[in-house]
């Protein structure tokens, strides 16, 4: 039953952990963290992620400019490009650490120890990835939400609102740390679980030794 729960979590944790860092990718590279519908062209929509600022119309082109400067960029978007991509490469980190130390895989089979150890330090680096992109996310969110509801802007200002890649970059936080979270536990319960200690048999020659001094019937003709 262990071993069955432990197969079972480490498979569940890896599909988990690249969902997540999938996910994550896409989150970081599309134009879709921000979004905004102008009331005097309901035409055109307007999209804002980490690299660059799209307009959407209605006959289906799409035109997207870049961001000028890095330091001109919000705070927080500024430190949602640096911890997105910290999280792409933890989550591919841990997807690396992780793999050979599943009961499936034949790598490091006759050293269990390292196989934990891969396990342990491969849901640690997803966790991290997780918590890396939970964070921007939330605050660009946050700060959405926040100007959203600014009582000093007139309302004849458009508002920006949550975009796709908001939700999508909660998902993909939520799976990066699920999945470390599942393959931690699975390294911790092999390394508490302790194999039977094998029965113990005494060799023929013992027997004798032991106080047994009949001979078998199959050598009494040698003693005789």
């Amino acid at each position: 039953m262990a071993g069955s729960w432990r197969a079972k979590a480490q498979a569940g944790g890896m599909l988990l952990a690249l969902l997540g860092w999938v996910s994550s990718c896409v989150t970081t590279f599309v134009p879709l963290w921000k979004s905004l519908n102008l009331d005097l062209n309901e035409l055109e929509v307007w999209t804002m992620g980490l690299w660059q600022v799209c307009i959407a119309r209605e006959e289906g082109a799409v035109e997207c400019r870049a961001h000028g400067s890095f330091l001109a960029l919000p705070p927080e978007l500024r430190v949602s490009r640096l911890l997105m991509c910290l999280s792409n490469g933890l989550g591919l980190l841990g997807c690396l650490l992780a793999a050979p130390g599943l009961e499936g895989w034949r790598a490091c089979e006759e050293r269990p120890g390292l196989k934990r150890q891969l396990l342990v330090a491969g849901g640690a680096a997803l966790g991290t990835a997780g918590m890396a992109t939970l964070a921007p996310v939330s605050w660009v969110a946050y700060n959405t939400v926040l100007d959203f509801w600014d009582d000093t802007v007139p309302d004849i200002v458009p508002r920006w609102e949550f975009g796709e890649a908001t939700f999508l970059g909660w998902f993909a936080g939520a799976f990066l740390a699920t999945s470390g979270l599942l393959l931690a536990c699975s390294a911790r319960s092999t390394r508490t679980t302790t194999p039977p200690a094998p029965a113990c048999r005494q060799p023929p020659a013992a027997w004798g030794l032991a106080g047994d001094h009949h001979p078998h019937p199959k050598n009494a003709d040698l003693v005789i």
